[in-house]
């Protein structure tokens, strides 16, 4: 799989991880969020791992269990896992 695959992946990370942090000090501000659909779509579209990251480092949305279960089985079927099982299949 040609490096710019993975540097696309680790930058979109990295937003998602911002934006994740981003939300999470609108909410200790009391000013307007991000929507959770929102989230949860940036983290289905290859940005689990800077969502999960940004989620530990952050403790964001970590005890809301109506967030964090489709965040689990977003993150199960998550594109990505399709893009590194095919760089192994190599």
């Amino acid at each position: 799989m040609p490096p710019w695959i993975w540097w696309s992946l680790l930058a979109w990370n990295l937003v998602v991880a911002l934006v994740y942090s981003w939300d999470k000090l609108m909410a200790r501000l009391g000013r307007r969020r991000v929507s959770e659909a929102f989230l949860l779509w940036l983290l289905f579209l290859c940005g689990c791992i800077g969502a999960w990251c940004a989620m530990s480092l952050v403790r964001h949305k970590t005890r809301k269990g109506s967030f964090r279960w489709p965040a689990i089985l977003l993150t199960v079927l998550n594109p990505l896992w399709l893009l590194l099982w095919l760089q192994w299949q190599d």
